[in-house]
């Protein structure tokens, strides 16, 4: 069967997509076979694993949807404390000291919480639009956040305690959840590896969404609402559909990320947070998930990189992203890349015609 041009494109676009992935994988690999890799830079492969999975699961929210939420670390937060309880629930109650099982357990469980919350939150939100839209996701975040801050689990005796607000959990109990002191004595079980293959799951589940009929639909209703619903869309199942599998993918990738660490604590999931990976889907380009990958990896090393300028590393930091923001949306800039793009182009168009 013979593909059509768009078809043609989004085919290389995938394949380059994966293979810079699996390439960037193998050669970290090798490294860490050889003992050439960093400590800082091997300490930073899952969560740079948990932030590409972050960036391209909120491109689908706002660059193929186009909605604005700023409330995606709340999904992460979920998922991470999720992730804590349930690996500490089955190493301390059900015994269960593999590694793995525990993680892919914690993982699976911590993507269907967030997908839960998700939906719950998204059937009164997906109503707004625009700023609306952005403010409430924002308030939703911080209500998750700071709910979690007056939690409290523990396990004992075979059986798990659980509270709000006051802490009224029986004495002598292994506590998994703190309070604003976070999820504590977790056994760091995270690996670069399922880092990877999350990463790789994310990549299928986005971009065959996105290639599908109802990431079409999705978009035709990110283009002109009107329009979709004229159509016989229904607009508001498919920017639901959108905004759960992002839940989804953010919750699997807190659950990663706080099982990377012994304790996590409510206020690594603040606005700050969200924003922050707001800024690799925009640097990355809106709907361009290979840039969300590439985004995500170099503005997590960068903070690394900059650790020379000691106290003024976040201002380098932050003067570095404004001229990459105004370098890449400059004008002219864009026009002599579509110059240096045009040739290529103009081949691939012969090429075709006397195909």
């Amino acid at each position: 069967m013979k593909l059509t041009k768009a078809k043609r494109n989004k085919l290389i676009y995938n394949i380059v997509t994966f293979a810079l992935v699996i390439g960037a994988f193998l050669i970290l690999q090798s490294m860490i076979a050889n003992k050439t890799i960093t400590r800082s830079l091997k300490g930073q492969l899952v969560p740079i694993c948990c932030w590409i999975v972050m960036a391209v699961s909120l491109n689908l929210v706002i660059g193929i949807s186009g909605e604005l939420s700023l409330g995606h670390a709340g999904f992460m937060s979920v998922g991470a404390y999720t992730g804590a309880v349930v690996s500490g629930l089955l190493m301390h109650v059900y015994d269960i000291q593999d590694p793995t099982l525990r993680l892919v357990i914690a993982i699976v469980a911590g993507g269907l919480l967030a997908g839960i919350v998700g939906a719950l939150i998204g059937i009164p939100v997906l109503r707004l639009r625009g700023d609306y839209l952005a403010i409430v996701t924002l308030a939703f975040g911080e209500i998750i956040r700071n709910l979690v801050n007056v939690l409290y689990i523990g396990t004992g005796d075979g059986r798990l305690y659980g509270s709000f607000l006051n802490k009224k959990l029986p004495e002598g109990i292994t506590m998994l959840v703190d309070g604003a002191k976070g999820a504590v004595k977790i056994k760091p079980i995270s690996t670069f590896t399922a880092g990877f293959i999350l990463v790789l799951i994310t990549l299928v589940v986005v971009l065959n969404l996105v290639n599908s009929r109802a990431g079409r639909a999705i978009k035709a209703c990110r283009d002109n609402r009107i329009a979709a619903e004229s159509m016989g869309v229904n607009v508001t199942k498919y920017k639901m559909m959108a905004f759960v599998t992002a839940a989804v993918l953010a919750g699997m990738a807190g659950a990663l990320y706080g099982l990377n660490s012994s304790t996590v604590v409510p206020t690594q999931f603040t606005f700050n947070q969200s924003i922050n990976v707001l800024v690799f889907v925009v640097l990355g380009g809106l709907g361009n998930v290979l840039g969300s990958v590439i985004s995500a990896t170099l503005l997590t090393i960068l903070p690394e990189m900059l650790r020379a300028f000691a106290d003024y590393r976040m201002l380098v930091y932050a003067v570095v992203l404004i001229l990459v923001m105004i370098f890449t949306n400059n004008p002219t800039i864009r026009s002599f890349l579509n110059r240096l793009i045009a040739p290529f182009k103009r081949k691939e168009t012969t090429g075709g015609d006397a195909q």
